[in-house]
């Protein structure tokens, strides 16, 4: 069973962990726009608005996927998982995606968020786990190999961004 509010810490930093709340959208919305913005962790570029951010959150709210991880008390990252594809034979296997703020990497916050969706995911009764990187994302990488995600392959230049073609690099856990 999922612990509802673990706490981990690093150095000097106490990370709760916690299932998101409709109140956490702004948080998150702010989050991931930055990462809209200045990585290619999402492959696109059009920020998320404020109701874009509620519809989309409510999804896995109803869930029970999405989680937030707070230091202080402010919502330093969050993580979501989700349908890997909508066909329903598809129904047991999910895709995680795992956001940190910028200026809280390093604390161990990608780790308890990704530690909270797989001991979700296992909870309830999914199969697989899926996790697509961009392949230039050494840092998500080693994250989810720590975690145990095997590199499964990776396609060349399916997505853009910045001018530039991207790879995607697939890793698989399997959760049973």
């Amino acid at each position: 069973m999922l612990d509802m509010n673990p706490i981990y810490e690093r150095g000097a930093t106490a990370v709760s962990v916690r299932r998101a709340l409709p109140g956490d959208a702004e948080a998150i919305r702010a989050i991931r726009n930055r990462a809209i913005e200045r990585s290619t962790a999402l492959w696109t570029q059009t920020p998320q608005s404020s109701p874009e951010t509620v519809r989309w959150l409510a999804t896995h709210l109803e869930r029970g996927s999405a989680f937030v991880a707070e230091t202080a008390g402010d919502v330093a990252g969050f993580a979501v998982y989700g349908p890997w594809r909508d066909l329903d034979g598809y129904r047991h296997t999910v895709e995680d995606s795992v956001y940190v703020r910028e200026d809280r990497h390093g604390l161990g916050i990608g780790s308890a968020l990704l530690s909270a969706l797989i001991d979700s995911a296992r909870d309830a009764g999914l199969h697989v786990m899926i996790a697509g990187i961009e392949a230039e994302n050494a840092a998500s990488i080693r994250l989810h190999e720590r975690f145990g995600f095997q590199h499964v392959g990776t396609v060349p230049e399916v997505g853009t961004k910045f001018g530039r073609w991207l790879d995607l690099t697939l890793m698989r856990l399997p959760l049973t």
